[in-house]
């Protein structure tokens, strides 16, 4: 894959899943945020959701430009393909995929956390995977 490729390919993942991350904050002003705390359950969890997504986009496109098989057909992906092809080429990476895990999908898509200092470190968690992904202006 030539370089210009791979930047094609990084400008069109890296494009959604800041669109993704700016959709997921939208939603959190939705949250209310009082004090330390958001009172929406509801908007807390679609935005931890949607991050999460972003995240996932990412790590495709990570993937992809290593030449990691993609599941296609009917196959899904599941944080396990992620964890263990990640775990194959940079353990930083791995770390940070496992924190913004925990904390965006298991604590803010699943139970709502509504711990603002929560949710935020798991949205810089997903964004310092995104920005592995920027092209170069």
């Amino acid at each position: 894959m030539s370089v210009q490729e791979q930047q094609q390919i990084k400008e069109k993942y890296y494009g959604e899943a800041i669109r993704y991350m700016n959709n997921a904050k939208e939603c959190l002003t939705k949250a209310k945020k009082e004090g330390s705390y958001y009172q929406d359950q509801k908007y807390v969890r679609m935005a931890c959701g949607t991050a999460y997504s972003g995240l996932l986009i990412a790590l495709d496109c990570f993937l992809l430009l290593k030449g990691i098989h993609q599941p296609g057909g009917k196959e899904r992906k599941s944080i396990e393909y992620y964890q263990e092809n990640i775990a194959k080429i940079d353990k930083k990476i791995l770390v940070t995929l496992n924190c913004a895990y925990q904390i965006l999908h298991l604590s803010g898509y699943y139970d709502g956390i509504a711990k603002a200092t929560v949710v935020r470190d798991g949205f810089s968690e997903a964004s310092k995977i995104i920005e592995r992904i920027k092209p170069i202006v």
